[in-house]
């Protein structure tokens, strides 16, 4: 029932009209205060506020903050795409989930008469916007104002160059959507371009019939082996390899640091703890009991952090190469570094027994696991120890190394025992808990594909993870409590629509997923508790992982979903994230630490436009890491087209289905003409492909033999051919089942009209002995045959 509301009460449409003006995302609060309601009418506006989300004119952000569906961040990076018919430019959002609108927000571009320099925009560049929603215009809904082009329009192809033996060559596209479409260079347009060189070719005009051509515009040199393939996305994404003159300069001119301005904490036996193969040690940990008799069972744990503020200071040349770059890129054959070496892999990097600048967190944890303090202070260390995960686990284990062997009582039992009693902090939170494996790619001395493989998650892996999420929340908390601008790490709960899906699919499994009161992860964890051992626990799994949103840096706090945390910032890893140098210089400020802290001058409003370009960076990397992990195993595979594999469905579209290998975790793709004679119908709510005529259904997260039918290492692409037989859809009682909806509707009327036709193109005599054995079957005894014998009903 609705609640009843005082005549002095806003309306629907005022309340939406001050959500819509005020697009940082809003909660009861903010709306109560506007209108001067009292605590008696909030009630009826968390009633009002909850139908506006059940029938979709708003949306939950957060916890306790909602938007207007479909509303934009004030600050985002966006894609010009075209012109309006008043020659107006139009972009769209770079990011945008199309499982929450189907079509992103239009914005029009408003070029002011003086704009100044790197703020003239065009069509196809990508560009750092400042947007406000306005009245629907012919479906424009926002207006921006480019506040800096991040990206130039680059209307060229990207791929390898092939000779042709007469002259000239062919460019085969790395991009899997153009798989299949070459282009032909001409010979005076090859720019000298050698067979297996990565090229970007600009298109010419074509001629109506042949081969699209082009003209060599640049070459980035030969990707013959598998040890350069990451060149390719490297170029395709426009990742900056090279650092400028000036932050070169300033790395080498960089001198280590000393004791002025720190506290001396080189005596403390600080450890590293690492994959074996990295090249930076940016955190170092130790713990240690905690001697206050107040504390009983309680520790103190010390997590310090290489200084990278005190080498690369706000506006200098350093600064500006670390913000295009965002964050490092990492490759199975390479690094692209934030940060040129010198900084990144000498002077930061927290190496055994040389003296480095850190900044450190002190953390005071009870019993219970709960943090009851902490303390930041800037630091001169020197670490004990480096070690590999492995290599930590092995000693707790009880088989101690030459290295591990002194360690293992002084430091790394301590260690382990704080983690112990931070697990229950951890357990007390519950956080999300999903087993996704992730998978590493081996090479060999020459580049090429040695093995794939899923590392062990130890308890070395939990520890360090737990410490990081600690000490990210210390920063976060004290930074907060200084009241300066601050870049969050956030993670927002899924939307109402995911839930309502993800409902409707477990559902099919008889999954129960009862939502009451605050939605939180522990319900999830209760579904994935429930479905352990089963045959789709890894289904579930899957779906679970697609209905939650995507973490992101803002400056606007609406917690971290996934890890259940109010407030949470990247601080543990300056050396290859620009979020967390920000961070860093946030904490040399509000406690006076010394040079390099963040500048007085330094606006919210700016670190908003620095969250949002460094999401794009982030998101960048991840591409371009996936699409060479592709092109790689697919590198792999080549020479082995017709073998057979096993695999799972990972992605089920109505273009077919995606598998992913068990041995080498590749990626490709089953068209879905290639499943069979019937029509295939894809049914969103079951992620599933249903076949109309046979009920025949494969299903995300089934387990099926594929045969390989063909690889193409460029675009990273693999096809296959299914040969596993598709379940048929049964109901609960053992019946095959009719498929339901719009899929349910095309198979029975389908099915009618079949049967109209058979109906129509019977023969007559044929029509005539059917009538007449209808009628003979009327006249005879019930229980007897046509020939009169008994039978039982």
């Amino acid at each position: 029932m609705t609640q009843k509301r005082d005549i002095g009460f806003p309306s629907r449409e005022a309340i939406v009209a001050f959500i819509r003006a005020n697009p940082g995302k809003v909660g009861t609060k903010d709306i109560a205060r506007a209108f001067g309601l009292k605590n008696a009418d909030r009630v009826a506006l968390k009633q009002l506020l909850r139908e506006l989300v059940a029938d979709g004119t708003v949306k939950k952000s957060g916890r306790k903050k909602v938007v207007e569906t479909a509303t934009l961040p004030a600050t985002l990076v966006a894609d010009i795409t075209g012109r309006d018919s008043d020659g107006e430019l139009i972009a769209k959002p770079a990011e945008w989930d199309e499982a929450e609108q189907s079509e992103p927000p239009r914005i029009r571009i408003h070029t002011p008469r003086h704009a100044g320099p790197g703020s003239v925009a065009g069509v196809g560049d990508r560009a750092l916007l400042r947007v406000e929603p306005i009245k629907d215009d012919g479906g424009v809904s926002y207006r921006g104002r480019v506040l800096k082009v991040l990206d130039q329009a680059r209307p060229r192809v990207l791929g390898i160059f092939r000779s042709n033996p007469g002259g000239g060559g062919r460019l085969i596209p790395v991009d899997k959507k153009q798989a299949g479409r070459e282009l032909s260079i001409a010979p005076a347009d090859t720019k000298d371009a050698k067979d297996g060189d990565l090229i970007s070719v600009d298109l010419l005009r074509g001629r109506g019939y042949g081969l699209p051509s082009g003209r060599v515009k640049e070459r980035y040199g030969s990707v013959a082996t598998e040890k350069a393939i990451s060149l390719i996305a490297i170029h395709a994404h426009e990742i900056p390899m090279d650092f400028s003159a000036a932050a070169v300069a300033e790395a080498e001119a960089a001198q280590p640091a000393t004791l002025k301005g720190r506290e001396d904490w080189r005596e403390l036996p600080l450890v590293t703890i690492d994959p074996p193969d990295a090249k930076d040690h940016d955190d170092a940990v130790h713990a240690e009991p905690d001697p206050d008799p107040s504390n009983v069972g309680g520790f103190i744990v010390h997590v310090a952090i290489a200084d990278v503020a005190y080498y690369v200071r706000p506006g200098s040349a350093l600064d500006r190469d670390a913000l295009i770059r965002g964050n490092s890129v990492y490759f199975p054959d390479r690094v692209v570094p934030m940060l040129p070496e010198r900084i990144s892999n000498n002077l930061c990097s927290l190496v055994p027994g040389e003296a480095r600048g850190a900044l450190a967190v002190r953390m005071v944890l009870g019993a219970d696991g709960r943090k009851r303090s902490h303390s930041f202070h800037r630091v001169l260390m020197r670490s004990a120890a480096k070690l590999s995960y492995a290599q930590a686990q092995a000693a707790i284990d009880g088989k101690p190394d030459d290295v591990t062997g002194p360690l293992l009582e002084p430091i790394l039992k301590p260690l382990y025992a704080a983690y112990e009693v931070a697990k229950r902090g951890r357990d007390a939170r519950d956080p999300l808990d999903l087993d996704i494996p992730e998978r590493k790619i081996l090479l060999k001395k020459d580049g090429t594909v040695d093995r794939v493989v899923v590392p062990e998650r130890l308890d070395a892996h939990r520890l360090i993870e737990e410490f990081m999420i600690s000490a990210n929340v210390a920063a976060a908390e004290l930074l907060e409590k200084k009241a300066l601008p601050l870049i969050y790490r956030v993670h927002d709960e899924p939307t109402v629509e995911k839930i309502h899906a993800l409902q409707e699919f477990l559902k099919t499994l008889d999954v129960p997923f009862a939502k009451s009161g605050a939605l939180r992860p522990s319900l999830f964890n209760r579904v994935l508790t429930l479905v352990a051992g089963q045959d789709y626990e890894h289904l579930v799994n899957e779906v679970v992982l697609r209905s939650q949103a995507q973490a992101e840096y803002s400056t606007d706090n609406y917690g971290h979903f996934g890890l259940n945390l109010r407030r949470y910032a990247h601080f543990t890893s300056p050396i290859r994230r620009y979020a967390d140098l920000v961070v860093h210089r946030g904490l040399l400020r509000a406690l006076s630490l010394g040079d390099g802290a963040l500048p007085d001058s330094e606006t919210p409003d700016h670190l908003a436009e620095v969250a949002a370009q460094i999401s794009v960076t982030e998101r960048r990397a991840m591409k371009a890491e996936r699409e060479t992990a592709d092109r790689l195993i697919a590198h792999h595979l080549a020479d082995r087209v017709g073998a057979t594999f096993q695999g799972r469905i990972s992605g089920v579209t109505r273009a077919g289905l995606f598998i992913k290998l068990d041995d080498t975790g590749a990626d490709g793709l089953v068209p879905i003409r290639t499943l069979g004679t019937e029509y295939f119908d894809y049914d969103e709510t079951r992620h599933a492909l249903i076949g109309q005529r046979s009920g025949a259904m494969h299903r995300l997260g089934d387990v099926v033999d594929v045969r390989l039918v063909e690889a193409q290492p460029v675009a990273g692409a693999l096809r296959f051919e299914l040969l596993t037989q598709a379940d048929v859809l049964v109901s609960r009682h053992g019946r095959r089942e009719r498929p339901k909806g719009k899929a349910g509707i095309k198979a029975r009327a389908k099915s009618k009209a079949t049967k109209r036709a058979k109906a129509e193109a019977r023969p007559k005599h044929k029509e005539k002995n059917r009538k007449e054995s209808q009628t003979a079957g009327a006249k005879r005894k019930p229980g007897t045959s046509k020939k009169g014998r008994s039978w039982t009903p």
